[in-house]
């Protein structure tokens, strides 16, 4: 795999390093050795998958409070996202900036998050699916979240949401001076 550092420390983004012969491809999506290389430690303990029907189904921001934080491998496998993370580590010299990337199935490629970024995309076509390797277990009462559309963050979406759900779009306003001193420990 070829790993490229974005400009929020420690998300990478992945592209496939294919072996090709008459018969197609093959090629490595995971390797803790390749990923230590990286200073990436990712455990996997929790793989799953979102499929989303419609083109302009948004999800996110999502993360989990401490003690809880999760890093996630993110693969579009079908179809193709507009993909976003948001740092809100503490301390962190890129706190409350944004990236986005598009993942999708004819590239192959993956993000990597750390813990402690929010993590939301958008569908740019029908019938989209992600894989995430995961490495914590998803615990109901640390899920938490920053509204996609929060004025503090300004993060630029390709288009207006067809589907959201209720929880998504009800995130409050971020307390910009509570998460900058502790993070997603200061979300509700």
């Amino acid at each position: 795999m070829r790993f490229e550092e974005l400009e929020i420390s420690g998300v990478f983004a992945l592209e496939l390093e294919p072996v090709q012969d008459s018969r197609g491809f093959f090629a490595g999506t995971y390797s803790r050795a390749e990923l230590a290389e990286h200073g990436i430690d990712l455990d996997v303990v929790q793989a799953s998958v979102s499929f989303n029907e419609r083109r302009g189904t948004l999800r996110g921001m999502h993360l989990q409070r401490p003690p809880h934080e999760e890093a996630k491998l993110v693969r579009c496998v079908a179809g193709a996202v507009h993909d976003v993370v948001v740092d809100l580590r503490p301390g962190s010299p890129t706190q409350l900036r944004w990236l986005a990337l598009e993942l999708s199935a004819k590239r192959r490629n993956a993000l990597y998050i750390p813990p402690g970024l929010a993590h939301g995309f958008v569908t740019l076509e029908n019938g989209c699916e992600l894989e995430y390797l995961i490495s914590a277990a998803y615990e109901p009462s640390a899920a938490t979240g920053v509204r996609w559309d929060d004025p503090a963050l300004g993060i630029e979406w390709p288009l207006e949401p067809a589907v959201i759900s209720e929880r998504d779009a009800a995130f409050p306003d971020l307390d910009v001076a509570a998460v900058t001193e502790r993070g997603a420990a200061a979300l509700p």
